[in-house]
């Protein structure tokens, strides 16, 4: 019929710009990602820090795909699951840690080369999934900009959990390039001096452990 009803496929626009003002009020908001990549600027340059922000959108498509299929809620629903996450996401980052401040020289990847922006992707992504804060936030964000409509539930959150990868990447990633440029020019004026040449990765070390220690305080939130 010519007046049929075609149901949407796709989530309104005002749903969307809603979804990424939010998005960015959060990201612009100080937190262990935003740490997490700057600190590894610090020490690894820009490419360092474009590492980790891919390493945190990997993290975000894996969170994103649990959510969708209702495999995060499952795992959320298990009372010991988040303090086994915390628990092991705070002994990774005190490893971390650990290597930050006795190998802090490790500036530029000129000499460390590209098994090292690996070797910071894998970290960064395994440094999210490792956070039971990352889970629980998809759980609690994304459903809240789902519509009634003939679109999915699943399909619903897994394009809002790719608008948000995305727009993730791009923030962090800005975030990353811009402190590693900063970073690189600090290092030109620290080289002659071996002993401030550490100061970045002391740095580096002082922040992991802080997240770590922010991350043992955590408490699972109550319904």
């Amino acid at each position: 019929p010519p007046h049929a009803h075609h149901p949407r496929t796709m989530i309104s626009t005002p749903t969307l710009l809603l979804f990424l003002a939010a998005t960015l009020a959060l990201f612009l908001s100080p937190g262990p990602n935003m740490a997490f990549v700057l600190s590894h600027a610090a020490t690894h340059g820009p490419r360092g820090g474009l590492a980790v922000a891919l390493g945190i959108g990997l993290a975000d498509v894996v969170l994103t795909v649990l959510t969708a299929t209702g495999v995060a809620g499952m795992v959320a629903a298990w009372p010991p699951s988040f303090d086994l996450l915390r628990l092991g996401g705070a002994a990774y980052l005190l490893w971390m840690a650990w290597n930050a401040w006795h190998h802090p020289g490790q500036l530029a990847l000129t000499r460390t080369g590209a098994q090292s922006l690996v070797t910071v992707f894998r970290r960064s992504a395994l440094n999210s999934l490792l956070n039971p804060k990352a889970l629980l936030f998809f759980l609690v964000f994304l459903p809240q900009f789902v519509e009634a409509s003939d679109t999915p539930v699943a399909l619903q959150l897994a394009l809002l959990g790719g608008v948000l990868t995305i727009a993730s990447v791009v923030f962090h990633g800005a975030l990353g390039l811009v402190g590693g440029q900063l970073a690189n020019a600090l290092s030109a004026r620290l080289a002659h001096s071996p002993r401030l040449a550490k100061l970045p990765g002391r740095i580096q070390a002082l922040v992991l452990a802080a997240l770590a220690v922010r991350l043992l305080l955590t408490q699972r939130p109550t319904a």
